[in-house]
């Protein structure tokens, strides 16, 4: 692990070794008032946050974290809250960019040591224009399970938010199998679902042979 171990309590636990949560959420009412307490913590404990946003719902977003009692413009200021708008640069070709995003979640973790922040939560709030195409999806499943081998470097807190309306659920079952804890009707559980990122991606390969052979 490249930082010290480093607690992170929420939803009532303190989180152990794995710290990839995905949670699943019906409205954005219901995703303010689950994540409140995670994203004030971790200011107050002067940890590093960066939240990864649709653009045109920035404005909204920080102001969802005013109202959970957060300092924002004092927090933006001194670089330890940082509010991202997800870039085009993950989405190429109807393709999500697996690589680019491994990529930029590591230098974000790794930014924020280097910064002296003692640990960096990172939330990705949802990515609602993804889903109207199945390859872009079929991507970012794979992402989720390749993340999971950033992830074991480091001891950051990663939570991926995703709006059960939508996708299918065959796709929020897929998501789930790609993490080790879970967050389903506002409770934080551990996921007997969770396939090991190996297994997983094996099986997304068999299931593209599959589809070209059928195909053909």
């Amino acid at each position: 692990m490249t930082n010290s171990r480093h607690a992170v309590e929420f939803a009532g636990r303190t989180l152990d070794r794995s710290r990839h949560i995905c949670a699943f959420f019906n409205s954005a009412d219901e995703e303010r008032r689950v994540l409140r307490s995670f994203n004030k913590d971790g200011i107050d404990r002067g940890e590093k946050e960066v939240h990864l946003v649709e653009a045109a719902l920035r404005a909204e977003y920080l102001k969802g974290l005013e109202d959970a009692g957060i300092d924002v413009q004092q927090a933006m200021h001194t670089g330890q809250l940082e509010v991202l708008p997800w870039t085009d640069a993950y989405v190429r070709d109807h393709q999500f960019d697996q690589d680019a995003m491994l990529a930029s979640v590591e230098q974000l973790i790794q930014s924020g040591a280097a910064a002296g922040y003692p640990l960096t939560r990172l939330v990705g709030h949802h990515m609602d224009w993804l889903f109207l195409d199945k390859p872009a999806v079929t991507n970012l499943v794979e992402y989720e399970a390749r993340l999971n081998h950033v992830l074991a470097e480091y001891d950051d807190a990663v939570i991926c938010n995703y709006d059960l309306s939508m996708f299918s659920a065959s796709v929020a079952m897929d998501i789930m199998r790609t993490h080790q804890l879970v967050i389903m009707g506002g409770l934080l559980q551990e996921n007997p679902f969770y396939v090991p990122p190996e297994q997983f991606l094996d099986e997304m390969r068999q299931r593209r042979t599959a589809r070209m052979t059928r195909a053909h």
